[in-house]
């Protein structure tokens, strides 16, 4: 009975303060709008949980039979269900200054329940965020995260074809503008009515914070410019990640590099990933400590790490500013042809820095990630970037998060692995099927250690060590000296 979904949504939102007990009639009747339905019969619940996922289920497949959700596909429920969603969630004003008194009590307990309430929307969902496969593989470099991640739908033929017949449209600019607050949405553009998305002032400047709705590790945030302006590693980067942890010392944040290859997939918004997660990178120890004489307060080093990192603490922030906006500077015009380091090529250039900045303490922390995005013959997609033998675990670019230790793998894999082990546990040919042929040459060199008990164990295992030779290819010195040569340059020495 379709009155008892609708109950059981408007309970659900009660339970989970989207509305007040007071907002129950109107809850109701907004729903009854949205599913073109125009009666109701009161129900009696349990107090007990609601299962948000089966009700919203039960409600779109209503919608479909009375043919008020025309198609029934995921890119269409998503849709459909968002604007349900949307019908029971806050208004910006009342969200933001929940989080504003919140905030002024305590950063965590703000960021607490921003978290919880974007889940409770259905903005982060839980259930998708459940599939994600995740595991942990020790390496030479310590314990790093893998995860096939899921949550992401895949869109389906007819919606790419509704998509493609789509006028354009430049609203919103890109999935990160803050106009997508509230926005229904389209068949190539996700519903947002659901989102909602914080102010917040760095180095003087309007910015928006929000959590990411694929949610890759714990809390994991989006710190994104008011303005659609593109990314851009420079001074005023440091200055803002700096003064963002400042405010939130629990949170960590970081940039994308803002050159293709080695940089993320929107580079036309200027955004930051952060989040309250400890990463294998956070934890990695300093392998050459270093001094730069300009700056004796400054704890440097070298961190033993597969990519190429220099560590900057120092309970002053501006000092670390300083200090970095050297060390980019430097790396931008740096060539060193007897390590392949070229700064340009016909006038292309190729050094940029990934940065990640946090709290040690009372400390402020930079950690500056050395990345070049060239390419050669022998490696088109990018020298330091995913060769091809790795190619049938990861090919994609290697961004801010899997910089830090953290591998997201395509969905693909979840597939690919199961059938991989099943055919190792047989013994059968991995060259006869199209889902295991390419990670046939790897297997073999594992083959002789799989059990009908640990295959699946064995295989997370070595996946977890190409993840960490995807970091070491990804990595621009392959030896200290040369790493040397160029800290040199900035007055830095071991």
């Amino acid at each position: 009975m379709i009155d008892m979904a609708i109950a059981k949504l408007v309970r659900y939102a009660e339970q989970t303060g989207l509305i007040a007990p007071e907002d129950h009639t109107w809850a109701v009747n907004t729903l009854l709008e949205a599913l073109h339905l125009d009666s109701y019969t009161e129900q009696t619940l349990e107090d007990t949980a609601i299962d948000l996922p089966a009700v919203l289920d039960e409600l779109l497949d209503d919608a479909h039979a009375r043919g008020v959700m025309t198609e029934n596909s995921i890119v269409y429920r998503d849709l459909f269900d968002t604007a349900l969603m949307g019908r029971l969630t806050p208004p910006p004003r009342e969200v933001i200054a929940k989080f504003r008194a919140l905030y002024a009590e305590d950063p965590i307990r703000a960021t607490d329940w921003y978290y919880r309430f974007s889940q409770d929307t259905n903005y982060i969902r839980r259930d998708r965020i459940a599939k994600d496969m995740q595991w942990k593989t020790q390496t030479a470099y310590g314990e790093i995260d893998i995860t096939i991640n899921l949550s992401k739908p895949e869109k389906d033929p007819k919606a790419i074809a509704a998509a493609r017949n789509l006028p354009a449209s430049a609203y919103p600019q890109c999935q990160l503008c803050h106009a997508n607050e509230g926005y229904a949405g389209r068949v190539n553009h996700p519903a947002r009515q659901n989102h909602r998305i914080i102010p917040i002032t760095i180095a003087n400047k309007p910015w928006f914070m929000q959590y990411s709705p694929y949610v890759y590790y714990n809390e994991h945030c989006i710190v994104f410019n008011a303005a659609h302006t593109p990314m851009k590693i420079d001074r005023d980067c440091f200055c803002k990640l700096l003064d963002f942890v400042g405010q939130f010392p629990h949170y960590f944040v970081g940039s994308n590099a803002d050159l293709p290859i080695v940089g993320g997939s929107i580079l036309a918004h200027d955004h930051f990933q952060g989040g309250r997660y400890t990463f294998a990178m956070e934890t990695a120890p300093i392998k050459t400590p270093l001094t730069f004489a300009d700056f004796p307060e400054v704890r440097a080093g070298i961190v033993k790490w597969p990519m190429s990192v220099i560590r900057l603490t120092c309970a002053d922030p501006d000092k670390l500013i300083e200090l970095g906006d050297r060390i980019l500077t430097a790396w931008r015009g740096y060539t060193d042809e007897a390590a392949m380091i070229l700064s340009e090529t016909d006038g292309v250039p190729h050094n940029t820095i990934t940065p990640i900045a946090r709290r040690r303490g009372t400390d402020y922390e930079l950690d500056l990630v050395l990345r070049n995005n060239l390419t050669t013959e022998e490696h088109p997609l990018g020298l330091y970037h995913p060769h091809a033998e790795l190619h049938h675990i990861k090919k994609e670019n290697i961004g801010l998060i899997e910089v830090m230790g953290l591998a997201v793998l395509p969905a693909r894999l979840k597939q690919e692995l199961a059938v991989l082990a099943e055919k190792m546990v047989k013994g059968e040919d991995l060259r006869a099927d199209p889902l295991t042929e390419s990670h046939a040459d790897w297997a073999e060199g594992f083959a002789s250690e799989v059990t009908a008990e640990n295959a699946m164990d064995v295989i997370q295992r070595e996946v977890g060590k190409v993840f960490a030779t995807v970091l070491e290819h990804a990595g621009v010195y392959k030896d200290t000296e040369a790493f040397l040569r160029f800290v040199e340059t900035v007055g830095g020495k071991a």
